[in-house]
């Protein structure tokens, strides 16, 4: 932005786009930039102590010939504010209006506010994050064990399952997660944890009946039992596999259903093994179902096994944005899946999927976090501050700002490296949910 792009106190007005050259501690909005909306925000910024501050004039809308008059340029030192106090436990300057002034008060308030949400918040996560590896380690636990302790896996399997599935249904509002970098070392278990949570999601948004919720969520876990029999030679192999190696690897969903009536699962758990392939449209395996010819169940895990892969291919480099996948599969691939399933996902999972990156409608670049699948367009998002740690990263639940939306999805290609290291480092896109009370009200009030 120019620098002569400078307004004073008695130049501010409604419409205009201003930018704080201030920490995030030191002010009490929201955001750093921000179009003010209200004279109460006028006279907020008015209290900060500052002489002038900088605006957007592309993103300002003052009615024409109203434009306020650019004054000349000033040093970093007659905007800075008068050095404060530290805020206890942040490290970062105060703000320089002293609290105890009160048309600063309400702000202030406020701000506090928002740093309490952001504190609950940012403890869901943890909490979630620590359920989520438990489950990828239970379920690494369940495939060793499966030949040598099949009885006592098994069990273990529906434990698990039953679990998962009455956090599910039991949360008014189901908000999902997208895990962040530092969740263990289960990532070979994280897809068949993925397929498993998505498709019951699925599954309650549609209203199957919480009885189904045992076999779909067993056959979802269990979906891709069969690749045990498959070289790992196949199974990990990042170029483009023969002909006689994609047979081979097709064979797993009948290995799938060898195992699994070894170990005695019910007929419905081994329809969705051998069926998780098949696609609406016919162009699916092993049989070539098509339509209704394939059960229910089986037609939404497979909408849910094909999201994961797209997210997490054997080679990471060809990995699609969760917006991509969704987008890919709504635009381009739309006929191989059941229309009401995929309707579905796209309901719960929104268009920004948790793990996408965003621009919004103010400027700044975020990511999504958490998703409430009650209200899909306004997410719990993560926003980029070059002037706060990542660790303590702003969490703003959408919902919560009429005012704000997201404007467009961004490729990770197209965003500088330092934003995306801070936003999203991850190699994988996993999700999780939230069981701690009540979905959304859980993890961002």
């Amino acid at each position: 932005m120019p620098e002569d792009n400078i307004v004073t106190m008695d130049q501010l007005r409604i419409g205009l786009y201003v930018v704080l050259d201030l920490s995030w501690f030191q002010h009490p909005f929201a955001f750093s930039q921000f179009k003010i909306k209200s004279e109460d925000q006028i006279r907020d910024i008015r209290n900060l102590g500052l002489k002038t501050v900088r605006y957007n004039p592309a993103l300002s809308d003052m009615p024409a010939g109203q434009q306020p008059a650019a004054v000349a340029p000033v040093t970093a030192s007659s905007t800075a504010p008068e050095p404060g106090a530290e805020v206890a436990g942040t490290g970062a300057a105060a703000a320089p209006v002293p609290e105890s002034n009160p048309e600063i008060q309400p702000a202030l308030a406020a701000k506090r506010a928002l740093v309490e949400r952001i504190r609950t918040q940012r403890e869901a996560a943890a909490r979630v994050e620590t359920a989520f590896v438990n489950a990828a380690r239970a379920i690494r636990d369940i495939e060793r064990n499966l030949y040598s302790n099949p009885r006592e896996t098994v069990q273990q399997a529906t434990h698990l399952v039953t679990q998962i599935s009455d956090s599910i249904l039991c949360a008014p509002d189901l908000a999902i997660h997208v895990m962040g970098d530092r969740t263990g070392d289960e990532e070979l278990y994280f897809h068949s944890l993925n397929v498993a949570m998505l498709s019951m999601m699925i599954a309650r948004d549609i209203g199957v009946p919480q009885e189904v919720f045992g076999a779909l969520g067993m056959g979802a876990l269990l979906h891709d039992i069969g690749r045990k029999e498959v070289p790992d030679k196949i199974l990990l192999k990042a170029e483009p596999l023969t002909q006689a190696e994609r047979n081979l690897y097709q064979m797993h969903c009948r290995f799938g259903v060898e195992i699994g009536r070894r170990l005695q699962l019910s007929a419905p758990v081994l329809d969705i093994i051998q069926d998780h392939h098949e696609m609406f449209d016919g162009t699916g395996y092993p049989a070539g179902l098509k339509g209704d010819a394939i059960g229910i169940m089986s037609r939404i895990v497979a909408v849910a096994n094909y999201y994961d892969e797209l997210c997490n291919p054997v080679d990471v480099a060809s990995a699609l944005t969760p917006h991509d996948a969704l987008s890919t599969m709504f635009a381009k691939l739309r006929s191989k899946f059941d229309p009401r399933m995929l309707q579905a996902f796209i309901r719960c999972l929104g268009v920004y999927p948790p793990g996408t990156i965003v621009q919004l409608s103010n400027g700044p670049i975020a990511m999504v976090a958490t998703v409430n699948t009650a209200k899909p367009m306004k997410p719990v998002i993560v926003i980029y501050d070059e002037n706060i740690p990542k660790e303590e990263s702003i969490l703003v639940d959408l919902a919560r700002e009429q005012d704000l939306n997201i404007a467009k999805a961004i490729r990770p290609a197209q965003v500088p490296v330092e934003i995306y290291n801070y936003l999203s480092p991850r190699k994988r896109v996993s999700y999780y949910f939230d069981a701690g009370k009540s979905g959304q009200e859980t993890v961002a009030r």
